[in-house]
Parts: structure tokens; sequence; C-alpha cells
């Protein structure tokens, strides 16, 4: 049986859009695809404010039901849904430090609330992953044997000069090949990012 694709970053967003407005319309089933899609990522925001597992699944048990209640207060023209769900998630696992909930060993409340988030915020990671499939996307309509070098020399960290010997041609024409497929790729997404 074949694996099904997995969707773009641009139809997960849009599915995660979808289903919030179904949730604020009211829809039950919604609020099931919108735990399947952010439960991870809410989750690790919440264990690391609270530094105590059983602690982060409250918070984010919190977070789904308060998002039943207000879903209709999300605005998709002020953020991503991701992008909102992660500061709700991070204001909850916070709320539950002041008001004492949380057993010892989670952050001081002194120091949870001006806590630095040090991962990426969840825009940047869907336009990482954004970039990334562009980048492999754009790769893949190079010919093979300029995506294999472009591939080994900034994937797997290899040299020219060790490109130039495997293929076993001058190093001068391995450079000219990987800069003019650099020079094509460069092309393809400058393009996807006019489209």
């Amino acid at each position: 049986m074949a694996a099904r694709p997995r969707p773009s970053s641009d139809d997960a967003r849009e599915a995660l859009r979808d289903a919030m407005a179904r949730l604020a319309a009211g829809d039950q089933t919604a609020l099931e695809e919108i735990y399947l899609a952010t439960r991870v990522k809410l989750f690790g925001i919440t264990l690391r404010i609270l530094g105590d597992r059983k602690e982060a699944e409250d918070a984010l048990q919190d977070v789904y039901v308060n998002l039943w209640q207000r879903a209709d207060r999300y605005d998709p023209t002020r953020a991503s849904p991701i992008a909102w769900l992660a500061a709700f998630a991070r204001n909850r696992a916070i709320d539950r430090l002041r008001t004492g909930k949380v057993r010892g060993g989670a952050v001081p409340v002194e120091e949870a609330a001006p806590l630095p988030d040090e991962s990426p915020l969840a825009d940047a990671l869907l336009i990482d992953a954004e970039q990334t499939a562009q980048i492999h996307k754009c790769l893949g309509g190079l010919d093979a044997r300029t995506q294999g070098h472009i591939r080994a020399a900034f994937f797997e960290g290899k040299t020219y000069a060790q490109l130039a010997e495997a293929a076993d041609v001058p190093l001068g024409t391995m450079k000219s090949w990987i800069r003019r497929g650099l020079q094509r790729l460069r092309a393809c997404l400058e393009a996807s990012e006019a489209a």
C-alpha cells in the first residue's frame, strides 16, 4: 500500500484556517482536526514553560477546552492559526504558573512572564518548511547530474575537488556545473517567490 503524500505547508495552513472557521461556526469535528494538526507544537510550548509533563498536558487540555469556547475570537487577518494557538498555549501555561496550579519543579512565575521562547515562532517554522520544500522542488527540476553534485556539495559537505575527482572531470568543470546549477536554482526560487 502506497503512503499518502504529505500536504504542503500551504495546504496544511489552509486546512487549519478552514477548521478554525468551522469550529467558530460550531462544527465539533473541526476541533479534532485542529487538535491533530497542532498538539505536538502546543505541547512542546507548554512543556518548556511548565517543566512537567503532567502539568503541560493539563495546560494543553485547557487550551483546547478554551478554544472550543472561544474559537470565534480568532481573527485570520491578524495571525495565522498556528501562531494564534501557540500564543494561546504559552499564555495558558503562564496563567497556570501565576494562579499557582502548578506543582513544584516548574519555572517560578517571576521567571516565566519574561521567559523568551527560544524556538522559532510557528510562522517561522512554516516559512522554513515552505522554503525547504521549494528548494527541494527546484532542485528536482535540475538534471540528475547537477542535482546530485549540488546535493553532495551542500547537504553532504563534499568539496568541489572531491566531487570533481569522483566524477573524473577537471575541477573547473565541476565548479562550472555547480555554478550554472545554482543559477538555475536561484531563478526557480525567485520565480516561486514572485508567484
